[in-house]
């Protein structure tokens, strides 16, 4: 190869810029933290915290925060996936389109692990079954007497097929021995109309959306999703204390995530924040209002998504589920 003097002076001109335009994110133009779910949920939740934190930290940055629900948030993942990676577009993703819908939705185009730059785990969002007291029931242990007695009768309700709430679901079924019908729900806000009304015997559902209606009696917390007792729910027992539940776990989380390719120094600098909001009682204090379990700063996302995705294939292929 042939280099003239004009033209490796020229290269090394432009070297400067390069590192200066990457070193300079961000800039007065906004980043849009997109999330896949409608506002008042615990994904927006979260993500509203975490952007707020991130407006406050970055010198100079505009960050708002895009609702692009439906399809478990595969629709709002998908956009993100094919956003230029420019450091000008982010995600607060689930569970959910980060892990279970690709088990279940073949239209899904992304690879959660390689189609993302996984910058961490912002929080755990920890699911409670819970029961209407019309039910009868004031614990697991009458609850999966009640079931076994009357096979068939009776229906958990979850938000929809294929997510992180219908596998704890069908988990419970799986490790019970449980014959029970689904009914797949458009979002929280029907199915708490429904539960709480009486006309659903029980369900899955976020301690965001639960606590409350525990709290007044007009729900039944039965158990929690994670190993052990929750302290977005401390007076809920793990499903798995129970004897012939033992080893039950499946539980919801939310991380940050960019576009596959964000350059490494953006990346660093998102992680930084990240974990220093993590620290900020502040922003933990946010999210434990709002029933969510700050997460500690050193989870690897990609491993997660692989061992949760490995109980998803299997409760796939147990309850034979199809979107």
């Amino acid at each position: 190869m042939n280099f003239t003097r004009r033209s490796i002076l020229g290269a090394l001109a432009c070297t400067p810029l390069v590192v200066h335009a990457q070193s300079a994110w961000p800039t007065g133009r906004p980043i849009k933290v997109v999330v896949g779910y409608a506002p008042g949920g615990s994904v927006d939740l979260a993500c509203r915290a975490t952007a707020d934190f991130l407006a406050a930290r970055l010198a100079g940055a505009i960050v708002t925060v895009e609702n692009v629900s439906g399809a478990a948030g595969v629709i709002a993942a998908q956009r993100v996936s094919q956003a230029q990676p420019d450091g000008y577009t982010l995600m607060v993703g689930s569970s959910n389109e980060l892990c279970a819908t690709a088990h279940v939705n073949p239209a899904q185009k992304y690879d959660a692990v390689k189609g993302f730059t996984h910058i961490g785990m912002v929080c755990e969002s920890p699911v409670l079954f819970v029961a209407s007291p019309k039910l009868g029931v004031k614990n697991m242990d009458e609850f999966l007497a009640l079931v076994k007695k009357n096979p068939g009768k009776y229906s958990y309700g979850s938000s929809g097929v294929g997510s992180t709430l219908h596998f704890a679901g069908e988990l419970l079924k799986k490790r019970g021995g449980l014959f029970m019908s689904h009914i797949p729900y458009r979002g929280t806000a029907p199915l708490l109309t429904d539960l709480v009304g009486g006309n659903l015997d029980c369900a899955m559902i976020t301690t965001t959306a639960a606590n409350p209606f525990i709290a007044n009696g007009r729900l039944v917390g039965l158990g929690v999703t994670s190993a052990k007792r929750s302290p977005a729910a401390p007076n809920v027992p793990a499903i798995a204390e129970h004897p012939a539940l033992s080893g039950y776990e499946l539980t919801g989380w939310l991380s940050l995530a960019a576009p596959k390719g964000l350059p490494a120094d953006m990346a660093d600098k998102l992680r930084a924040n990240l974990r220093a909001a993590l620290q900020d009682p502040a922003y933990r204090r946010r999210l434990e209002d709002g029933g969510l379990v700050p997460a500690t700063g050193n989870e690897d996302i990609a491993a997660i998504i692989q061992n949760d995705g490995r109980k998803y294939a299997e409760l796939v292929k147990f309850a034979n589920i199809k979107d």
